[in-house]
């Protein structure tokens, strides 16, 4: 596949890791930074979304996403991120990753607008509404943009570049590989922030405002084909 991520928001918040630990499948373990769990939500708008090769269609190639996500290593020691939700605008979307992709995607009501002045305002309220309240962010990118220093906590929570996921019914760990330039990252100014969506998936409400917020404008993708792993359950 081939996509661009744009306009993203990065908010993480620290847990201890046994927290996190007790939520992963078996295969994975908590990979903490200065020691800590770091958990995300991040909202952003998915571009150009095709197989490779071919064009992007109206409509169905470009939509709203927000993951909520935390990090990790497989057996073999190789980082990547480990996605508890991914809410998305677009039917066929979701139907299509959780098939292809045994990621846990969610329907949801969404909205985002660009403001002239380069603020985002982004609305997401899972379905069905009568269940999940919304979750709403108001933000933009500051400051200078650079790369990620290696070794930083920036670097960490955005240089991944593999994914888990697990299909429940077999019991199996997958893993995929992704490929983009560094992000070009900036301070996140968040007037409007919710972590509602961390608690979702019957998971985390941390405290407190997050921990750590950067902006990207964003970065074009290409996703690589699943592969399984040995072990599970």
């Amino acid at each position: 596949m081939r996509q661009r991520w744009a306009d993203l928001l990065f908010l993480h918040w620290r847990l201890r890791p046994e927290e996190v630990q007790g939520t992963l499948p078996p295969g994975l373990r908590v990979d903490a930074f200065a020691g800590a769990a770091w958990v995300g939500v991040v909202p952003f708008f998915m571009e150009a979304v095709r197989p490779a090769g071919l064009p992007a269609l109206p409509w169905l190639s470009s939509f709203l996403e927000l993951n909520v996500r935390t990090y990790v290593r497989d057996a073999a020691g190789r980082p990547g991120v480990w996605f508890y939700s991914l809410d998305c605008a677009r039917w066929p979307a979701v139907e299509i990753a959780r098939r292809g992709f045994h990621l846990p995607y969610e329907h949801a009501a969404m909205a985002a607008r660009r403001e002239p002045g380069g603020e985002i305002q982004y609305r997401c309220q899972r379905l069905p509404r009568q269940r999940f309240g919304a979750a709403e962010y108001r933000y933009r990118g500051v400051g200078p943009v650079r790369e990620a220093r290696a070794g930083s906590l920036e670097h960490f929570l955005a240089e991944r570049y593999r994914l888990f996921s697990w299909n429940p019914r077999r019991r199996r760990l997958y893993t995929g590989e992704v490929w983009h330039r560094p992000y070009p990252l900036q301070a996140a100014e968040v007037t409007q922030w919710s972590a509602q969506p961390l608690a979702w998936n019957g998971g985390f409400l941390p405290e407190g405002p997050p921990a750590a917020q950067h902006y990207s404008s964003g970065v074009e993708v290409g996703i690589f084909p699943l592969r399984r792993l040995p072990g599970g359950a």
